[in-house]
């Protein structure tokens, strides 16, 4: 059963929004069609950069608006939009349930919350004597965010760049405009200067165009929207995280149903989850208890209080399903036995549900370990000393379920590796100042020194 056509969407420049003649429909997971967008042509994101531009002053917006802000943002009716039809639309439009979109309200409000705590903890001390002191400033006037549909978490990127002094512009997923657009007219509502932002639905051409001509930026996407910045200084880029456990250990319980819960919170579309396990027991059998553990998780619609797993529409199913049989032509399936009804279920709303999958490879340097898929997916594989930290390289997260402290060692040493985590400790977690892929802070701003004439000593 499809949905109506609910809601129209434009682009939002300096506080108005702006009537744009390029439309493009939003699809429903359920079918049809759940908003109208007004994407921005290149002629009208070169005239919202220039004024944004021309009015950006480098001060930072006060830490009490943008509380404010996330507040109204999580508890308000904020453009006519209760909290309820966000999470309802978001979860629509991503396939997100709508439990994981509510924890992503939350965990926004949170890190939003926690800024000024984030900034002490990524900058050293700045009182360097008498007279002497280091001032951090933007590197830029204007930031642009080129944002990802698959979680609303990363908008708090966009906003930490306004808390230090940046005018934003920001594309937004092009499956979720939803969040982008509350949270602005959520900011605006607080006292945003309008001319501090612009909401730019628009083309990935026109996305990568405001990212060239910013100051600073921040880029979500896969490994193809992302590899033309890879190396870019004023870019941050967040890919795939091709997150990674060494089990290294007996498989107990709680071992597994932390690997478990790894790999499927929020539906497995965290660049967070667990995506490989390497390890040094037999892998035939680690690759089944997860499986076994896995199927577990119920199949529920999307919206149902107790869902946990990702919803797609059916197009989107079939190039999953199409996708999962060239990798099963490689590697060995442990999620078949269990899971009878296939890994893309139709369900009666209309959407399909994209349930677990194991798969295990013959080898450690196999290509596709470290492959994602937008769903609780794992690629389990062997692992031993002799293979050294060449197969773990590349991972947003190396949770080391290991008492080797040498190879601690020798992954905290490679570039590669943003994070260790050890034991069992999701990977996801965090406390303001640990970096989730670099020092945040310290790409947005730099150091400028300040020397104060010093007042002469007085004579006794």
């Amino acid at each position: 059963m499809g949905t109506a056509l609910s809601l129209a969407i434009d682009p939002l420049v300096r506080g108005r929004s702006v009537s744009s003649a390029d439309r493009a429909p939003l699809p429903s997971v359920l079918g049809g069609d759940l908003a109208d967008v007004g994407t921005a042509p290149r002629l009208l994101a070169l005239a919202a950069l220039n004024e944004i531009r021309d009015l950006a002053d480098g001060r930072p917006v006060d830490a009490g608006l943008l509380t404010e802000a996330a507040r109204l943002f999580a508890e308000d009716t904020v453009g006519g939009e209760t909290p309820g039809a966000y999470v309802t639309r978001v979860a629509h439009a991503t396939g997100l349930t709508a439990t994981a979109v509510r924890q992503a309200v939350h965990d926004l409000v949170t890190e939003i919350a926690e800024l000024p705590a984030t900034t002490a903890a990524e900058l050293p001390p700045t009182g360097l004597g008498d007279g002497f002191a280091t001032r951090w400033v933007p590197r830029g006037r204007v930031f642009t965010a080129v944002m990802a549909s698959n979680h609303p978490a990363p908008n708090a990127a966009w906003v930490q760049a306004l808390f230090h002094g940046y005018s934003v512009l920001i594309k937004p997923g092009s499956r979720d405009p939803f969040t982008a657009l509350r949270l602005l007219r959520a900011l605006l509502a607080a006292g945003l200067p309008p001319a501090k932002a612009a909401f730019l639905p628009c083309s990935r051409a026109t996305g990568e165009f405001l990212l060239g001509a910013a100051d600073r930026g921040i880029v979500y996407g896969g490994d193809q929207a992302v590899r033309k910045w890879q190396g870019r200084a004023s870019v941050a880029v967040r890919g795939p995280g091709r997150t990674k456990a060494v089990l290294d250990a007996d498989l107990d319980d709680a071992v597994l149903g932390h690997l478990a819960r790894s790999a499927s919170v929020d539906g497995g579309t965290r660049c967070t989850n667990l995506s490989a396990v390497l390890t040094t027991r037999p892998v035939a059998r680690v690759a089944d208890r997860l499986a076994e553990r896995l199927s577990a998780l119920p199949s529920l619609p999307a919206t149902d209080g107790n869902a946990t797993l990702l919803v797609a529409d059916r197009a989107r199913g079939e190039q999953i399903r199409a996708r999962l049989a060239e990798l099963r032509t490689e590697l060995t399936d442990h999620s078949a036995r269990f899971e009878p009804g296939g890994t893309v279920v139709p369900l009666p709303d209309g959407s399909v549900l994209l349930r677990p999958v194991v798969l295990s490879a013959d080898r450690a340097d196999h290509p596709a370990v470290g492959t994602e898929l937008p769903f609780p997916f794992v690629v389990v594989a062997p692992w031993s000393p002799a293979d050294g930290i060449a197969p773990l390289r590349d991972s947003l997260v190396l949770n080391l379920l290991t008492d080797r402290e040498e190879l601690v060692d020798a992954a905290l040493r490679e570039p590669s590796v943003r994070k260790v985590t050890r034991g069992t400790v999701l990977p996801w977690t965090a406390v303001p100042g640990i970096p989730h892929d670099d020092n945040y802070t310290q790409f947005l701003l730099e150091p400028k020194g300040v020397v104060a004439a010093r007042e002469p000593a007085t004579r006794p």
